[in-house]
């Protein structure tokens, strides 16, 4: 089935959207009783990692971690932005530059200034969306970015987002509270794929929708170990509680080159392996044996395809040992602990 295709549904009677590209699952979103990122909270300083530059922070939803902290003395109130899932037992992740993100805007009250995405670069729609943004945020002292996706959209609807992110953001910086609160919750994954899935698609929205477009049967197989790449080779794709290993395996291919084939394939399936299965952290690949002189086409290739991830990875590069290593933000909880 070719195109694209956004399916919104539940299982287990909790909140999920599927987007499937040409009849494959490309990305997978799930509610979870944890915070979402994206949360705001009122959070009030605890105290401070000596060492680490960093501050415990106590919120409505127990304890977070801010990094980078300077000037903030224990017991001072500020706001922060919940960023990703915390590993079990640790707090979680909040960052204090709060944004307020929706499909066509972003209001950043810590960063003033109208800005527009570098991707939309014709002068005249830049010029239209330049005086879209003046109009509805003149008096304010907010910032604000216009994503990529407003390019060509019509300019009431723009204006609209913008206008609900600014009240947002005017609720929440203006708050009168005086302790630990929620402020805003984070976006649920409807809202999430409507926000940031905005290429064209198909949207369906039938209850067992994800059975009649083969979203179930796509998650039974990300919820195993092994992922089928072109060519005949595998990915086994195992978390463990330090890190996630990947191993590349060729499969029946025994040729000279079976695998740098099967390392090329894994670095184009990797990005879409692990954002369906929400794994982040430490990433580990144990590679197929190639020779050294394709190591640089290897990285072209695994860079190429985290461009367009919207999970920020970087990519730490080559151990002694020969595997390759990447750092990825939690943004998202394993697919494993949340469908058991």
């Amino acid at each position: 089935m070719k195109g694209r295709t956004i399916v919104l549904d539940h299982i287990n009677d909790r909140e999920a959207a599927a987007l499937m590209v040409d009849g494959k699952l490309d990305d997978f979103l799930i509610a979870a009783d944890a915070p979402a990122p994206g949360t705001i909270y009122r959070a009030r300083a605890d105290r401070p990692v000596k060492g680490q530059g960093g501050m415990f922070l106590s919120t409505p939803d127990g304890p977070a971690f801010l990094r980078q902290v300077k000037g903030l003395a224990p017991g001072a109130l500020l706001l922060v932005q919940v960023t990703g899932y915390a590993e079990p037992g640790k707090a979680l992740p909040v960052t204090d530059r709060v944004l307020f993100k929706s499909r066509y805007a972003i209001v950043t009250p810590d960063a003033p200034g109208l800005n527009i995405s570098r991707s939309i670069r014709d002068e005249d729609e830049r010029d239209r969306l330049l005086e879209v943004a003046h109009e509805v945020m003149e008096g304010s002292d907010y910032g604000l970015i216009l994503r990529s996706c407003c390019a060509g959209e019509d300019a009431g609807e723009i204006a609209e987002d913008i206008s609900t992110m600014l009240a947002h953001a005017d609720a929440v910086v203006n708050d009168p509270g005086t302790e630990p609160e929620l402020l805003l919750e984070g976006d649920g994954p409807h809202v999430l794929a409507w926000r940031d899935w905005t290429d064209p698609a198909e949207v369906e929205t039938r209850a067992g929708s994800f059975g009649t477009h083969g979203v179930l049967e796509a998650l039974d197989t990300a919820r195993g170990i092994s992922e089928p790449l072109s060519g005949g080779g595998r990915l086994y794709i195992q978390p463990t509680r330090a890190l996630v290993a990947v191993d590349v395996n060729t499969g029946a291919d025994t040729s000279l080159a079976a695998g740098t084939k099967a390392n090329f394939a894994c670095a184009k399936a990797l990005a879409r392996a692990l954002r369906v299965r929400g794994l982040g952290g430490q990433i580990t690949l144990d590679l197929a044996p190639m020779p050294k002189k394709d190591r640089r086409g290897f990285e072209s290739a695994l860079r190429s395809a985290f461009k367009t991830d919207p999970i920020e990875t970087t990519l730490a590069g080559w151990t002694p040992l020969g595997h390759f290593e990447l750092q990825r933000r939690r943004a998202r909880l394993p697919l494993s602990e949340v469908l058991k």
